[in-house]
């Protein structure tokens, strides 16, 4: 497996995501002759088109996230934790990194450790669409998740207003961080939170391919000319 400092290393830079949501996205990622640095596959939007994605997705000029979303974080379909749990042990043969849920861990002790023999890096997420939590709140999610073995720690929060996103901004560039860190903002102010982040050092930038799917969210083309 990857040490923690390889990892760090890997990601000192930041990095675009294109984000696959859709049919049309897996297509036009499929035609981009510039693709991003990663590609994200969000496999709860694409259940009904798996065959596809497993067609188009080896074929894709760029590495792979993938993850299949919690409800409660913006996961579609509503699917159960065993039906994610499976789309990420099918889709881990295709991926760069897989992206799991904090809250998630718990239930998804087969994919951590499928992973971590496949010396595939984990992404542990938090995402709070209702507020930006403390600088001492998001350290401790940042603990637990270098604690269960993450490569990246990745935050989205809600910047509706100028202190929620300072708030982020404080504990992105703030004390030595345990992980790389990812962060963004939603709502409001997510647009600029995108490219302030990025600029201060967020590993991980995430941009829409067609069509915003969350507040904030910026198109690849505009991503990549603000960082």
């Amino acid at each position: 497996m990857p040490t923690r400092r390889s990892l760090k290393t890997r990601t000192r830079r930041s990095r675009v995501v294109g984000v696959i949501v859709t049919r049309a996205d897996l297509r036009l990622a499929l035609r981009m002759s510039a693709p991003p640095d990663l590609f994200e596959v969000r496999l709860d939007h694409l259940i009904k088109h798996l065959a596809e994605v497993e067609d188009t997705i080896k074929k894709l000029r760029a590495p792979l996230i993938i993850t299949a979303r919690h409800p409660l974080e913006g996961g579609a379909n509503r699917l159960r934790a065993h039906e994610r749990r499976a789309l990420l042990l099918r889709f881990l043969p295709y991926a760069a990194y897989v992206d799991i849920e904090l809250r998630s861990l718990r239930g998804f002790r087969r994919v951590l450790e499928a992973a971590q023999s496949s010396q595939i890096p984990v992404i542990i997420s938090f995402h709070d669409f209702q507020n930006t939590p403390s600088q001492n709140q998001l350290r401790a999610k940042e603990r637990a998740a270098f604690a269960a073995g993450a490569g990246i720690f990745k935050v989205a929060s809600r910047t509706d207003r100028a202190a929620q996103l300072a708030r982020l901004r404080a504990f992105l560039t703030g004390e030595r961080h345990a992980l790389p860190v990812s962060a963004m903002g939603i709502g409001k102010l997510g647009r600029a939170s995108r490219i302030a982040l990025a600029r201060c050092g967020s590993v991980l930038n995430y941009a829409h391919l067609g069509k915003a799917r969350i507040a904030g969210q910026l198109d690849l083309p505009s991503l990549r000319k603000s960082i």
